[in-house]
């Protein structure tokens, strides 16, 4: 037998033997650890980023998010996430993240903190004088033909929103007369 029949041999051998012959490729340390999830409460979610609705499961421990991951049981997603969804959990436990509402008054230099309340209740009172104020209630071309619509508001809708909350969108603001409405995921 020749030398390169030789190497041939002993290099087919070789690779039979360390690869995908492995009884189990994971270490006799991994093996013992626990995972992170155990004891937590398993919650069922969404993705918050697109329109998908790709399902996630949360799990909770001591009241705080200790992993998010894809849900292998949702026919939508099948357990994978994209990009975004896989970082999820960064989303929800960055320290950096606003949780309470920040407001800077016309010509302030500083921001400060609100309360949720008063900032809706700030939102809603602002939307209805802007709209009483510029309101149409009838047609200029056609003074017989009601309108009641006010091109002085928009809104700009984003794709982290499912088919029923645009749907309930859609229909409020256009109740309020609203003419300019967007959304990015084109639904």
């Amino acid at each position: 037998m020749n030398d390169t029949k030789k190497v041939t041999r002993s290099l087919g051998g070789f690779i039979r033997n360390h690869i995908g012959l492995v009884p189990n490729p994971i270490s006799q340390r991994s093996q013992k650890l626990e995972p992170r999830t155990k004891g937590a409460e398993k919650h069922h979610s969404i993705c918050p980023y697109c329109a998908v609705g790709c399902s996630q499961l949360v799990y909770v421990k001591d009241k705080k998010i200790i992993d998010i991951e894809g849900n292998p049981d949702s026919p939508v997603n099948r357990g994978t996430l994209c990009p975004k969804g896989s970082a999820t959990y960064g989303l929800t436990v960055n320290p950096l993240r606003l949780t309470k509402v920040k407001y800077r008054a016309p010509y302030s230099d500083h921001w400060e903190e609100k309360p949720l309340d008063w900032a809706m209740e700030r939102i809603a009172r602002l939307v209805k004088k802007t709209r009483d104020e510029t309101i149409q209630p009838y047609s200029q071309e056609f003074p017989d033909l009601p309108i009641n619509r006010t091109e002085a508001i928009a809104h700009l809708g984003g794709a982290t929103l499912d088919n029923e909350e645009n749907y309930l969108i859609i229909k409020l603001f256009r109740s309020l007369g609203l003419v300019y409405i967007e959304n990015q995921a084109r639904i």
